[in-house]
């Protein structure tokens, strides 16, 4: 091993330990290498740069973006509420349709936010069915995995790995080159999560159902512990709230009171105005309260601010349910948020919502929650307009809604532009399917045409795009060049016949997927395509025979990533939902991921033969 070659698996080493351990975001490892690459002189400037050229990091962006569009008019959540209705009180039938349709939609969009969107869906299935989320959750997972194997934009890794087909000059795959793997493995998966769900029940059942059950209001004030927090104030003439606005008065540090909603008189009738930082106090306002802190008194809060107390009826704000929502959110491993407090992240101002309420291991917090470092597992309930809860469900970089209440069916709103995101998403296909076309190209005009039908706003469309995720595939895209330029892919597929060359073929695919899967288990699929594709083809070019089995045996052991809630986000965020546990994911994981492995071995060489 030369000292160069040293120094990249050096780095290597260092980088998946990182990935691994978390304690740096992954897009700043992923530019920490470009750098450390350019400083050594292992690569010049134009080689570590060159990822943020290359055509399938446009081509993936565009994706989140066309994604964006069918979360934002409606059409994912429409597929759900169809699921719902289509599943009745079939346990069996709902798995079925839950895992064909999840891998459909995934097929076109990012995974992690299919399963992002199905998660509420199943947990109000759950509630109905009185069953257990996890006999559900898992599957749900599951399908979001094997949505990758649908098709060659399902996921990073797929594109990855045509990419470096075409770097090395040979044809790239068709759209549906990988779609009959795909399709074997989903019938598979779902013949498996038919027998294996029974081991998937929760210990305490009861408890589980009890959890995730669809909730009230009231259901939420008592778990929140809300009662007696909710008072109704107008503002008088001449209060020195007039004019000001709610970041400039400081309420909730001054009397620990939040303005969770405005009564304002508009057109001889009165409406609910939301109470954003920006909100500007008027006379005869009338302020929905929540009084978080028991220590300050409520009769000097209104003495002193020239407030006059009104009756307030039902508990806290429930007859108020048509203009003020609820909505439980759960954060996602990679959020911004996590170690961050409420006013660090300056909640109410960026989401126009109040946290008012925050649950950590099942118990609520107490005391002044804006101060509160938010954890991994928080459950916050956050209070304000429809409106803006459900813009909140689109907002899945950080959080995902978990929980709606009943209430929300009174006032759900039509969404007009579904049919233009479904012929924006139809005419993106077809455009592919032409290959007169770029891919990259295609993926573009869908974008184009999604803001002409105001499917997406350009503010909505910028914020959709995972640049973590790209810049880690951007990152990564060095060390698959470094390793070539230093000997390191010759080293090892040198190793990899010694140990699999002389067996012929098909144990060469064997390898290379448990070498893939294993990798896999420490850091990204996505970083694991880069890293493995050069070497499939460098094996298959030693061997003599096509390259073309051995990169799609890569791409599917990339998105294989069944074994562990940390080897995939989509594992991760059912975790919380369905009670699992790390052994949960082992369980069922393993067998599975052997599964696919063994008919993937076969299946492939006859699809694509050497």
């Amino acid at each position: 091993m030369t000292g160069e070659l040293f120094w990249v698996v050096t780095l290597l080493v260092i980088a998946m330990v990182l990935f691994a351990r978390n304690t740096l975001r992954m897009d700043i490892v992923a530019l920490l290498v470009i750098v450390a690459f350019v400083l050594s002189g292992t690569l010049t400037i134009n080689e570590a740069l060159a990822g943020f050229s290359d055509p399938n990091v446009i081509l993936i962006a565009a994706l989140f973006v066309v994604g964006h569009g069918l979360v934002r008019t409606g059409v994912a959540y429409q597929v759900g509420d169809w699921l719902m209705k289509v599943a009745g009180n079939s346990e069996t039938r709902m798995l079925v349709l839950l895992m064909l349709t999840v891998a459909g939609l995934g097929a076109f969009m990012s995974s992690t936010g299919v399963v992002a969107i199905f998660i509420p869906v199943v947990i109000s299935v759950s509630a109905r069915m009185k069953t257990s989320p996890a006999r559900l959750m898992m599957p749900l997972s599951f399908a979001g995995l094997i949505s990758g194997m649908m098709t060659l934009v399902a996921t990073p890794p797929n594109m990855v790995v045509n990419s470096e087909l075409l770097r090395e000059g040979f044809d790239g795959f068709g759209f549906f080159g990988v779609t009959p793997v795909g399709l074997v493995v989903l019938i598979m998966g779902v013949g498996y999560m038919l027998i294996a769900r029974r081991w998937l029940s929760s210990d305490n059942a009861l408890q589980d159902k009890q959890r995730w059950k669809r909730r009230t209001f009231r259901d939420l004030i008592r778990d929140y512990r809300l009662t007696g927090r909710a008072r109704r104030v107008t503002v008088r003439p001449g209060s020195p709230l007039v004019g000001r606005t709610l970041d400039d008065l400081h309420l909730r540090s001054r009397y620990g009171a939040n303005v969770v909603g405005i009564e304002r008189w508009r057109k001889f009738r009165r409406v609910m105005v939301s109470a954003t930082g920006n909100t500007e106090l008027f006379a005869r306002d009338v302020l929905l309260l929540d009084m978080s802190d028991s220590g300050i008194s409520f009769r000097q809060f209104c003495t002193d601010e020239m407030l006059e107390p009104m009756v307030l009826r039902g508990e806290y704000f429930s007859e108020q349910s048509r203009d003020v929502g609820m909505a439980e959110v759960s954060l996602i491993p990679d959020s911004e948020l996590l170690g961050k407090t409420l006013r660090d992240v300056a909640f109410r101002s960026t989401y126009g919502l109040n946290v008012v309420g925050i649950r950590r291991q099942g118990e609520a917090l107490e005391g002044r929650l804006v101060d509160e470092e938010l954890q991994l597992g928080d459950m916050l309930l956050v209070i304000g307009d429809w409106k803006l809860i459900r813009q909140l469900q689109q907002q899945m970089h950080d959080f995902i809604v978990l929980n709606l209440p009943a209430e929300v069916d009174e006032v759900a709103p039509a969404l007009s532009q579904a049919p233009h995101a479904l012929f924006c998403l139809a005419l993106m296909v077809a455009l592919m399917l032409t290959d007169d076309v770029p891919n990259a190209i295609a993926a573009i005009i869908a974008c184009i045409l999604m803001g002409k039908f105001r499917c997406i706003t350009m503010e909505g469309a910028y914020k959709a795009i995972h640049w973590p995720s790209l810049l880690l595939i951007i990152g990564m895209m060095p060390f698959a060049l470094a390793l070539q330029k230093t000997g390191g892919v010759a080293l090892i597929v040198k190793g990899l016949m010694e140990v699999s060359g002389g067996y012929g073929p098909y144990m060469m695919l064997l390898s290379l997927f448990i070498l893939c899967a294993g990798i896999g288990l420490f850091i990204s699929n996505t970083a694991t395509a880069v890293l493995m594709a050069p070497i499939a083809i460098a094996a298959a070019h030693q061997m003599g025979v096509s390259p073309y089995p051995f990169t799609m045996i890569i791409a599917i052991a990339a998105s294989a990533a069944f074994m562990t809630p940390v080897s995939s986000p989509v594992n991760t965020l059912v975790m919380v939902p369905g009670n699992y546990k790390f052994g949960d994911f082992i369980r069922i994981g393993v067998p599975f991921t052997l599964l696919v492995m063994v008919v993937s071995v076969f299946l492939v060489p006859v699809l694509f033969p050497f």
